[in-house]
């Protein structure tokens, strides 16, 4: 890899204008630090290709906590749960005495042990999980997805409920007593999705306004995925809605000062949300600390092509602030973020600056199968894909970016064209190459994994220095499962020479007068901007509910709730940078 001669080093960026420094190269060598973490959602790891056809990867409903200075992770129906000390290196258990084989895990330490239950029917408990030895030691009951939660005081309290007709019940389990129900079940979260815009269940291309609604044949919610966090005394269930296959999958909280209620619907749900961008959904997860005491949001990210359940996991900073609100913050979700424990401020300050170089820019390839063309690799959507007509080696991908760009990171997501796979991969990987050049002639090497032995179909890597180029190669040289050459993402990150969007002007607002769930939102063209975030909440100092808007200058919002005012903002974005909207619109 040649070394360039001037070097450029990203300034995080919090509601700015990304900055860029620049040093000689020989200034740069002699004061560099190391270069912080960063990882990129979906989260990169050997997702399992489940056991039954058709074939095709999943990892959902994640519940994670920290356990003897490590943090655990387990998801469903993937043969096993994972560990880690820094979010990048992930070591895989396959344990036994657990039925992995089900959907909805959940994990508690109840009594300095860790204890295990999913499908609501059992408890099982080890103190030494990298062993992967679990015991069952009571018998539960619970419909659907169940959450185990132990209070300050040592009691210990169940939380359940999966269905589009009941809510999630509360109750109190003795452990002293095999947990035994000792009080409840209480009723807690009942849909009410013609109040809450965003619990409406509605697939893509259905009519949006409430007389739709009204008219469907069933538009409630699966109300799902409980988790429980206490926090400054005040107790925070969360739920999800308004179903795993939908972009708009979310979770939102109810809060109460007890266990058991009674619980208060929180006005700024969903408190994590992300329709749009590469990777959308953002429900059915679980809020853990990392190491700097910050909060975070592990969620499920839905792709549901091959299977309805085909889907991965996503993670996002999260803050409970002092006056009670739960807020996720998913802006950007989908580039490079420092990785948790990095960051003094990941909540506000997480972003390394490096933006999306490869968006809709030019691409060849070698072949390419009917259906799957080559734009699909740059589309900035993780449901699409290109296929080369084979998986031999040397079936390749070149995307032009436009100009000589400085690159930080890039991100590879192989599609598992025609996969014949069924389980892990074991002792097989995808192996490639990619190359980068100034004139797409002469190529240097950016990341050689010719002799990779991991299963990364979200292939990750963060360059140990910034190297500048204008053409990214990416050449296969093996690819796994009998699958084809595919990918649906091919992601460079970095920054861009050129100028930053102009400020978005002429934010209207309106919202719909016989529908309170429904808003109408446009803006004035922003000079240079290659896309929008619509940004909003429930303050004006508080906008993290975010859309991402491709070639349009408007945003019907269908996902508000009734009788809460909001505060929207427009940012516009391109391959240099973001200019932050300073312009805040008021929605009585």
């Amino acid at each position: 890899m040649t070394s360039p001669s001037v070097l450029f080093l990203p300034v995080r960026w919090s509601r700015s204008v990304v900055l860029t420094l620049t040093l000689t190269a020989a200034a740069f060598a002699e004061s560099r630090p190391s270069r912080p973490p960063t990882f990129c959602n979906p989260i990169d790891l050997p997702y399992r290709f489940q056991l039954e056809n058709p074939s095709r990867r999943e990892a959902a409903d994640p519940s994670m906590i920290f356990y003897k200075d490590e943090w655990w992770l387990f998801a469903s129906k993937s043969g096993g749960y994972w560990h880690t000390k820094d979010f990048t290196d992930w070591q895989f258990v396959e344990p036994t005495g657990l039925p992995i084989e089900q959907y909805a895990p959940t994990v508690e330490i109840i009594g300095g042990r860790l204890c295990f239950s999913v499908g609501g029917n059992a408890i099982y408990t080890t103190d030494d999980p990298a062993a992967g030895n679990w015991e069952k030691i009571a018998d539960i009951h619970g419909a659907g997805d169940i959450d185990l939660f132990q209070d300050d005081d040592g009691h210990v309290y169940l939380y359940y409920g999966c269905s589009d007709k009941t809510p999630i019940w509360g109750e109190e389990l003795d452990p002293k007593q095999g947990f035994k129900t000792i009080h409840g079940p209480v009723d807690i979260v009942v849909s009410k999705p013609f109040e809450h815009g965003w619990e409406i269940k509605r697939k893509p291309g259905e009519p949006v306004s409430m007389e739709a609604d009204k008219k469907r044949k069933n538009p409630y919610p699966y109300i799902e995925g409980a988790w429980m966090n206490k926090v400054d005394g005040r107790y925070y269930l969360q739920y999800a809605a308004p179903g795993t296959e939908l972009d708009t999958y979310a979770d939102g909280v109810y809060v109460s000062e007890h266990p058991l209620g009674p619980f208060t619907y929180q006005p700024s749900n969903p408190f994590s949300f992300h329709p749009t961008g590469f990777a959308p959904g953002a429900g059915h997860g679980s809020t853990f600390k990392d190491a700097r005491g910050d909060y975070w949001h592990i969620a499920t990210v839905t792709i549901s092509q091959r299977h309805i359940f085909e889907r991965r996991l996503a993670m996002y900073p999260t803050k409970f602030f002092p006056d009670g609100q739960l807020a996720t913050n998913t802006c950007f979700g989908d580039y490079p973020q420092f990785t948790p424990g990095t960051s003094t401020d990941p909540f506000d300050a997480n972003s390394p600056g490096w933006m999306l170089l490869s968006l809709h820019k030019p691409v060849e390839v070698s072949s390419s199968l009917d259906q799957f063309p080559a734009t699909n690799a740059v589309d900035e959507k993780i449901k699409t894909w290109w296929s080369a007509k084979t998986g031999d080696a040397n079936e390749w991908l070149k995307v032009d970016l436009g100009s000589v760009a400085t690159i930080q990171a890039v991100q590879v997501n192989f599609a598992d064209q025609d996969s014949t796979a069924l389980d892990r991969l074991r002792g097989d990987a995808y192996r490639y190459l990619v190359e980068v050049s100034d004139d797409g002639k002469a190529w240097r090497t950016l990341v050689d994994k010719k002799d990779n032995t991991r299963d990364a179909p979200h292939d990750y890597t963060q360059l140990p220095a910034p190297v500048t180029g204008r053409y990214v190669k990416l050449t296969n040289l093996h690819t796994p499962a009998g699958a084809k050459f595919s990918v649906s993402g091919l992601r460079v990150f970095g920054n861009a020479s050129g100028r930053l969007p102009s400020k978005v002007k002429g934010i209207t607002a309106e919202r719909d007068s016989s529908d309170g769930r429904m808003a109408h939102l446009t803006w004035a063209p922003s000079k240079h901007a290659e896309f929008y975030i619509v940004r909003y909440g429930v303050r004006p100092d508080r906008l993290f509910t975010e859309f991402q808007v491709y070639d349009a200058t408007s945003l019907d919002l269908s996902s508000l709730n009734v009788g809460v005012d909001y505060f929207f903002t427009v940012d516009a974005v391109n391959a240099t940078g973001v200019t932050h909207g300073k312009t805040v619109i008021p929605l009585k």
